[in-house]
């Protein structure tokens, strides 16, 4: 009954902070609310379609026209303009007009029609990796598919069948099947496991400034106080005289009856890791609640294009509340282990930030160097996303990914004991609070 009491006075205890603090409540609420709507607006084109490139055309045969109009009409990209000079395209690549430029050399209709080789040279923005790709990957289509109708007309010519001189072009062909994602659809591929990565951020944040901001202010006691005592005062504010119940470092000696120093390292020699426990998943119990409900709405704006196995779903929505819930842990860990609100912050950000970047959605995990992959095996964002993406997105058995739900949970509750530890010895040390 007493760590009931404890969770749901400290759970008062911060609805009531929350309340009268609108930005830490944009925190929880408004932010990862519009954060999961944003991305999944950015990414509402699925595809990526119509990239521009240029083209200068130093040849103007028929043939050469011929193979404008193939790249115009390739959904995947589009030729903006007809440049006459390399200048004025290296002007437009550098200002981001167009990623590529399509050079047809002079004499490139007669050097074909002589049955002599005469390559185009493309030239493209590698600096964007993604827009490169699609680019190469477009014009090597366009002009392979020319360059087998000119091929294939004059084996015709020369009294070949069509169908033989088909084959006698190109008698290995490939056949190219996608096991997973076969529209390359970006929201899919991309926006499903960036809104995980963003929540994971604020998320450690909130977990670094909700226990953080205790120390900052020199509450800790007072909040310890508020959830321990058998008759907790109600209308105390948060941070109410606070002066009257945190320490005077200028005052360590006094030895008056009424001491603030005194009365609260008598609060503290008394502290219960239980209740600390209580306490503290009470004061995170808001927080926790609202990412759940964010997460549940990232899961079900994910599975809108696809039929998904109800275990999967379930599976995958219980890996990323306690992704959530490890978040929270975490933040509060750096925060208490330093005694200071800003390392905590800057310890947050220094590993949530980039750990989308080592989970191996957007470069391969086995191409990355062996010390990244260690670093990458710590991050808890790693093994979640490889449980996301098994399980929505290759629909793999949900047997596959319990190994990392069962470790998720493991980490979470070590999390949270190692938690109460740093907070019953942050109650220890009062001298220590105020840093900022």
């Amino acid at each position: 009954m007493r760590l009931i009491k404890a969770f749901v006075r400290s759970a008062a205890y911060e609805r009531r902070f929350l309340a009268k603090s609108p930005w830490d409540l944009a925190m929880v609420v408004w932010i990862p609310l519009a954060t999961v709507i944003l991305i999944w607006w950015i990414f509402s084109r699925t595809q990526i379609t119509d990239l521009p490139i240029g083209v200068i055309d130093q040849d103007h045969s028929p043939l050469a026209n011929t193979l404008v109009r193939y790249l115009e009409a390739s959904p995947d990209i589009t030729v903006k303009q007809l440049y006459h000079s390399p200048a004025a395209a290296k002007d437009a690549i550098l200002q981001r007009d167009i990623y590529a430029i399509v050079i047809i050399p002079p004499d490139f209709s007669r050097n074909i029609l002589s049955g002599k080789p005469s390559p185009l040279v493309l030239q493209v923005n590698a600096q964007y990796g993604t827009h490169s790709g699609i680019i190469q990957k477009s014009v090597q289509s366009v002009v392979g598919t020319l360059s087998a109708g000119v091929e294939i007309q004059r084996l015709v010519k020369q009294g070949m069948a069509p169908s033989q001189a088909a084959i006698a072009y190109s008698p290995i062909g490939i056949q190219r099947v996608s096991l997973f994602n076969a529209a390359t659809n970006y929201q899919q591929f991309l926006a499903s496991t960036v809104i995980p990565a963003l929540l994971h951020i604020l998320a450690m944040v909130i977990g670094a400034t909700t226990i953080g901001r205790e120390l900052r202010d020199k509450n800790l006691g007072h909040w310890y106080r508020f959830i321990a005592r058998s008759r907790p005062d109600l209308t105390v504010e948060n941070g109410d005289n606070c002066d009257n119940h945190t320490p005077n470092n200028n005052m360590p000696n006094n030895k008056t009856p009424n001491n603030p120093l005194k009365n609260q390292l008598h609060a503290t020699q008394h502290v219960s890791i239980l209740v600390v426990l209580s306490g503290l998943a009470g004061k995170y119990f808001w927080s926790t609640l609202a990412y759940s409900l964010w997460s549940a709405l990232a899961i079900w704006l994910t599975i809108q294009q696809q039929a998904i196995a109800s275990a999967s779903i379930i599976a995958t929505y219980f890996g990323l509340v306690i992704l959530m819930m490890l978040s929270f842990w975490l933040g509060a860990i750096f925060t208490l282990g330093s005694f200071s609100l800003r390392t905590g912050l800057s310890a947050t950000g220094f590993i949530s930030a980039p750990s989308y970047a080592f989970a191996g959605v957007t470069f391969p995990y086995i191409a990355i160097s062996d010390s990244a992959k260690h670093w990458s095996d710590i991050l808890p964002l790693t093994h979640y996303l490889k449980l996301h993406i098994a399980q929505l997105q290759m629909q793999a058995p949900v047997a596959i990914s319990l190994p990392i739900i069962y470790g998720l949970t493991l980490a979470t509750l070590i999390a949270m004991l190692l938690t109460a530890l740093l907070s019953k010895r942050a109650l220890a040390h009062p001298e220590r609070w105020g840093a900022r």
